[in-house]
């Protein structure tokens, strides 16, 4: 690949990969990987959640949720593998390829005869990976440079929308706390600061969040004033 057709794939990939809430993130990196990367047909992303389970998410087209279940079932597949244990995971040929020998029939039937996996983020809840799919044999040979490069934009973009997610949530639970401090002080007729001192220690004797607490008075409030 010549350093001009190099230049227009990043450029690309910069207007493709814009941040946003992390669900509108998600859906950017798999179509951009569709529009962007040469030969891609097909692009979805494996979540792996610190429980053990794996889940497809932003899929480019439907086809993939059975796809990437059979990989999850079969625990076999670039897309198993690229979530689970391996960074980067290339099969040119799945027909032939002898790591994935009970995928393979899935995804020939199918009509995909390529398949990349390419490990997006490790955070501690979750571990991301980036499948995409080819009808063409031989697709993903030489994806190397480009395959670092999309990681490394599509990292700075996750990375942006995970800050954008934790400060709203942030918002999100100041004003449960509020709420339920209001309704502390309102029942008990308690001050701001002893209704939260109140919170408090039920969230330590509880052994509890402090967050939990507040959900929980509030809903309970909701549930009697109905």
């Amino acid at each position: 690949m010549d350093d001009q057709r190099l230049l227009e794939l990043m450029q690309g990939m910069s207007r493709s990969l814009t941040p946003g809430d992390l669900d509108h993130t998600l859906s950017r990196i798999t179509h951009a990987a569709v529009e962007v990367l040469p030969q891609v047909e097909y692009a979805s992303i494996t979540v792996l959640h610190a429980d053990g389970k794996l889940e497809t998410v932003a899929p480019t087209d439907d086809v993939l949720w059975s796809i990437d279940a059979t990989q999850y079932e079969l625990q076999e597949g670039p897309c198993y593998e690229a979530a689970a244990d391996t960074v980067h995971v290339v099969s040119p040929d799945l027909a032939h390829d002898r790591r994935f020998p009970r995928y393979a029939a899935t995804a020939d039937a199918a009509g995909l005869n390529a398949q990349a996996g390419i490990r997006l983020f490790d955070a501690p809840r979750s571990r991301g990976a980036l499948n995409l799919y080819s009808p063409r044999v031989g697709a993903f040979a030489d994806l190397g440079v480009l395959a670092a490069l999309f990681q490394h934009q599509s990292a700075i973009a996750i990375d942006y929308a995970r800050e954008i997610q934790n400060l709203r949530d942030a918002v999100r639970t100041r004003g449960m706390i509020g709420q339920a401090v209001g309704i502390v002080m309102e029942r008990y007729h308690l001050t701001d600061d002893r209704a939260f001192a109140f919170l408090t220690r039920l969230s330590q004797h509880g052994n509890l969040k402090l967050r939990t607490i507040a959900e929980q008075l509030i809903s309970t409030t909701n549930e009697r004033q109905k």
